[in-house]
């Protein structure tokens, strides 16, 4: 687990079937680097999160079908970088 920070919401008109209709988030690390994540809890740009990431991401979706390797698992209520 990591935690992120939600820059933006990322729409794409195209996607691969194993994404489904899951929505993404643009996420930047503590290292400064961006990322793009599926969004089960509909985290809004400027929260801090945590991730899950590798095959662990997958489980946390509510369809563990959807084709991911980053997920946003919570957000954060009090958090200072």
């Amino acid at each position: 687990m990591e935690i992120m920070r939600v820059v933006d919401d990322l729409v794409c008109t195209r996607r691969v079937p194993g994404l489904n209709l899951s929505s993404l988030r643009v996420l930047e690390n503590l290292r400064g680097g961006y990322l793009v994540a599926t969004d089960p809890v509909g985290a809004p740009p400027g929260k801090w999160v945590f991730t899950a990431s590798g095959s662990a991401a997958r489980w946390a979706m509510p369809d563990s079908d959807t084709h991911t390797d980053l997920t946003i698992c919570g957000i954060i209520d009090n958090w200072e970088e």
